[in-house]
């Protein structure tokens, strides 16, 4: 899938030469994530790589440079065209891994050139003053704050937060 995507963004060496061109999104937090951030080179750690929760098989890779993307997205007839391929073996797993370095491109994925707007506080290397919770006391970077009439607040103060504490 990212070698797919690099093909046809025409990026050739996303870990050395033209690390700094690539941001990629995610849709799903399954071994494809893993994959693609070693082929790309793009880490969360490094801002290069967003996640969005969709439990889609799909990636979009956008090449800040040219301002291009392309969403690639798993065929779910790829499962079954790799069962055919290969119905001598057992492991519906082992027919896919089989298939799948068989296949071409087009029977795999599908393509769609598409736009993406990569907001400054989303790019690789943006700096920004930290903002304190006013609720909490926890600092918030990247323009990730709430604000809620003269309260500044973190996102799980505002509401949208994803644990509960347990006690004080």
């Amino acid at each position: 899938m990212a070698l797919a995507g690099l093909s046809r963004l025409g990026i050739e060496d996303p870990r050395g030469a033209d690390r700094k061109r690539l941001v990629t999104y995610v849709e799903i937090d399954r071994c494809a994530t893993d994959a693609i951030a070693v082929v790309t080179g793009c880490r969360l750690g490094k801002r290069a790589l967003k996640f969005f929760d969709w439990g889609k098989m799909a990636a979009t890779f956008v090449d800040l440079e040219s301002r291009r993307a392309v969403r690639v997205s798993a065929k779910e007839s790829s499962k079954e065209a790799a069962r055919r391929l290969h119905s001598e073996l057992e492991s519906k797993n082992a027919q896919q891994m089989l298939a799948y370095r068989e296949m071409n491109d087009e029977d795999l994925f599908d393509f769609q050139n598409v736009t993406v707007n990569v907001p400054p506080e989303d790019l690789p290397g943006f700096k920004s003053e930290r903002i304190v919770c006013s609720k909490c006391g926890e600092g918030i970077n990247f323009h990730r704050e709430v604000r809620r009439g003269n309260q500044v607040l973190c996102r799980a103060c505002s509401g949208e937060s994803y644990y509960t504490v347990i006690g004080g």
